[in-house]
């Protein structure tokens, strides 16, 4: 029995720790590159960089998922209520023209960048950001520090509690 016991607190310390709230980003996810519309190259960290003075959410989605779709309404609301904070738009689309697609579909209004990447989800940026779901939201405060790292569709109230504060 007290194997049983002490090998579930193991497992529960692992998954706790796995799903920790971080306050930054990582090395690997700063130093990524994603695209802009206009097809240049901008590094994560260029992108945090630019924003710092204001929050910042920063969504994670894809055209073709269906939660992300779904949740765009809630999206452009919480940017209705809460003008003052900057919107970073990152895409794990397959194909640019899909991304451009999307974009256009939803007319998302912010900052827009895509990901390059063939593994999408499991490729190098993906990893380095903990993505195991989108839309995926994390919120930046003004220094350039995380206050959310891992908030999902159903979180919108979380989120506009930070961005209220």
């Amino acid at each position: 029995m007290k194997k049983i016991i002490s090998m579930m607190t193991i497992v529960l310390t692992t998954i706790s720790c796995t799903n920790a709230q971080k306050t930054e980003f990582s090395k690997e996810s700063l130093s990524y590159e994603l695209t802009t519309l206009e097809g240049t190259k901008t590094s994560f960290q260029s992108i945090i960089d630019a924003n710092k003075g204001k929050k910042t959410v920063i969504e994670i989605w894809a055209g073709w998922c269906s939660d992300c779709v779904k949740a765009m309404p809630k999206v452009k609301e919480m940017q209705a209520n809460n003008p003052n904070v900057n919107y970073v738009f990152i895409s794990m689309d397959k194909s640019m023209d899909k991304w451009k697609e999307a974009v256009a579909k939803h007319e998302l209004k912010g900052q827009l960048f895509w990901v390059n990447d063939e593994k999408m989800m499991k490729g190098e940026f993906g990893k380095s950001i903990d993505l195991d779901w989108i839309p995926r939201y994390i919120i930046v405060d003004e220094k350039g520090k995380i206050l959310i790292y891992r908030a999902i569709e159903t979180d919108f109230d979380k989120i506009n509690n930070i961005l209220k504060s």
